[in-house]
């Protein structure tokens, strides 16, 4: 017999949430990043340095969007209420998406600024100050990444952690290329040191590029309710299939996506009309207590039905 879906709602608790590793991890990243931004900015002043500048607007900005990342973990983490009845695990993709955003349009900005200063004929800047500036920046950014990783892997710290590992990129360009101008100071090429600060604000926009698109592109996916990551598709697939052969299933129609922390799924069988609504509800188990080593809050909507049209 055709047997209603069921969906599995999350437990509502009154009290308050109590600290959870990935709150932790953004807080830390927030002080990292006070620390580094406000000694970066210091530095770029002292040094009329463009690109030490760049790289402390950037850790600023850092500061600014660990905040948001900080309030959408706090929002996607309430429990559902009457306005809200499912929840706001949408706030994680938004912080996601306002990230990317924030940081492309960044990027933007050093990229005109940069070719107006090449143009104009360059700056002025002690190549050893940006070597000096580089190497700490560049050793103090891999160890929030690493800090970070070791409290959380959620997406919002992952999303933390590529803001800090592009700073580490960009902070390692700043001390190569500090040694380069080092080296050519004082040579047949030191005109060419003049150039060296707004070349490394481009090389390193270049290499940070990618971060913010993905983070867009990710955050666009998600609010979208496009499919979910391939992993997390395969690891479904694999349970469907063990749940199959378990009962004697046909085929299922399958649907996943995935919003924050969240995992929306659909199966949907075709069965004769012996089947209870006790065996859609012991299939329905299967498929969620085999989902749970994924980590996901599954909303779950598992189906028996004798009409094929319910399954299209």
């Amino acid at each position: 017999m055709a047997a209603a879906a069921i969906w599995q709602h999350p437990r509502v608790s009154n009290g308050r949430p109590g600290p959870s590793p990935e709150r932790r991890a953004l807080r830390e990243s927030i002080l990292s990043s006070v620390l580094l931004g406000v000694g970066a900015l210091a530095w770029g002043v002292a040094a009329q340095s463009r690109v030490l500048l760049f790289d402390g607007i950037f850790t600023v900005l850092g500061i600014l969007l660990s905040g948001l990342s900080l309030l959408a973990a706090t929002a996607a983490a309430a429990p559902p209420t009457r306005n809200f009845p499912f929840g706001k695990k949408a706030a994680t993709p938004l912080a996601i998406g306002v990230q990317g955003a924030a940081l492309l349009g960044t990027l933007l900005y050093a990229v005109v600024d940069a070719i107006t200063v090449i143009r104009g004929g360059g700056a002025d800047v002690a190549p050893g100050t940006v070597l000096a500036y580089g190497v700490v920046a560049t050793v103090l950014s891999l160890l929030v990444t690493w800090r970070m990783g070791r409290l959380s892997s959620s997406e919002l710290v992952e999303a933390e952690r590529a803001q800090w590992r592009a700073g580490a990129s960009l902070s390692a360009v700043i001390a190569i290329g500090g040694a380069i101008a080092l080296a050519l100071d004082g040579g047949p090429w030191r005109e060419a040191v003049a150039y060296a600060d707004p070349v490394l604000v481009l090389v390193a926009c270049a290499l940070i590029a990618p971060v913010p698109f993905r983070l867009l592109r990710t955050a666009g996916l998600e609010l979208l309710e496009g499919a979910a990551p391939a992993a997390v598709q395969a690891a479904v697939a694999d349970v469907v299939r063990r749940v199959r052969a378990a009962h004697a299933l046909p085929e299922p129609a399958v649907a996943i996506t995935k919003l924050g922390s969240r995992l929306y799924l659909e199966v949907v069988f075709v069965v004769d009309d012996t089947w209870t609504v006790s065996d859609e509800d012991a299939v329905r188990h299967a498929i969620i207590d085999d989902l749970t080593p994924l980590g996901y809050d599954v909303w779950a909507n598992v189906e028996l039905t004798t009409d094929a049209h319910l399954a299209e």
